[in-house]
């Protein structure tokens, strides 16, 4: 319990003020539940469940029961169970991207050149500002949930502008953009539509897939759950999507269709899906120091590549959009 005290005390330092009184305020008003008896059912479900504050709210633990409550995998819990499956001393190579894109080389297909070489090597330059696609993606090696990534438009800035805005930023890695397969462009076209897929190594060092997610951009860039997107589950069986896009917005309801777009979400079929198992787990396999990841996958018309992986792969990607908890799953692997 003391653990779980010091968990909470963490859980309220960090957190996002705005949103958790948005949250409370939404959940007070529409349920009809008293502010008082809200706040002693969050705070206690922190120090029962090992969940932090928003927890209760993504995973809506005001409309489950004990038992149900008891099968999410909350931000406690996962942060103890990564730091045994991938321990901190191993996760330089999924932390750092620009070690990732040299580690696991044999499985990324797109150019990139950190900041240095953008600068110091006239044919590191060159390569990426002649890409096919016209575009670059900026990037911070350490960054997270997409923060600071800048799409660049090469048709629309000189080259020393380009260098200026390379200087002012944190960013030091440099993309070719990626242009994704032409279905899920016609899904969402404002930005790269990724895969995450969950790898778990069992005690025979064999591959388990835990689990497989559409990530699907909403007039963003990027599409982080984070940042306002939806994520769907897929049926790993068949690469077809199973299930709505959910936001973790939870004033927000579930999509069917995209609301851009308007193409069916539900049935949408992952171009080379078999393709995309088969990369990851050959990927899962290389350095199994780190033994559960989440990796992110884009999918071109030329097939699949790596983007990254995550050692500290996401809670909420994982279990909203099956709507239900998966704790129980990584039981086994303790």
């Amino acid at each position: 319990m003391f653990k779980r005290i010091i968990y909470l005390g963490y859980y309220i330092k960090e957190l996002d003020k705005k949103k958790f009184n948005r949250f409370f305020n939404h959940v007070n008003k529409r349920y009809n539940i008293s502010r008082v008896k809200l706040f002693f059912d969050i705070v206690g479900s922190s120090l029962k469940y090992n969940i932090s504050l928003l927890d209760y709210f993504y995973f809506r633990f005001y409309e489950l029961n004990r038992s149900e409550r008891n099968t999410y995998a909350g931000t406690g819990y996962m942060y103890e169970f990564q730091l045994t499956m991938n321990p901190k001393k191993e996760r330089d190579i999924l932390e750092n991207k620009l070690l990732f894109l040299e580690k696991y080389s044999n499985f990324i297909a797109h150019k990139y050149c950190s900041k240095t070489e953008f600068f110091n090597s006239e044919s590191k330059t060159q390569d990426l500002l002649k890409n096919k696609s016209g575009r670059i993606v900026l990037k911070s090696s350490d960054g997270q949930c997409g923060e600071g990534i800048e799409v660049v438009d090469l048709k629309s800035i000189e080259k020393e502008n380009l260098f200026k805005k390379l200087h002012k930023t944190n960013n030091d890695l440099i993309e070719e953009f990626i242009v994704q397969h032409d279905d899920l462009m016609r899904l969402s076209p404002s930005g790269l539509n990724t895969i995450r897929i969950f790898t778990q190594l069992n005690k025979d060092n064999a591959v388990d897939i835990l689990g497989a997610r559409l990530r699907i951009s909403i007039d963003s860039y990027v599409d982080n759950l984070a940042a306002g997107n939806i994520a769907a589950a897929i049926d790993e069986s068949t690469g077809l999507v199973s299930g709505p896009g959910v936001y973790s917005d939870i004033t927000k309801t579930d999509e069917i269709n995209h609301p851009i777009t308007g193409i069916p979400i539900v049935k949408f079929r992952i171009p080379y899906w078999n393709e995309s198992l088969q990369m990851v787990k050959e990927a899962a396999l290389l350095h199994k120091e780190n033994r559960s990841i989440g990796w992110d996958v884009a999918i071109t018309n030329n097939g699949p590549e790596l983007l990254e992986g995550n050692h500290n792969w996401c809670k909420l990607l994982w279990q909203l959009p099956v709507k239900k908890g998966l704790k129980n799953k990584l039981e086994q692997y303790k």
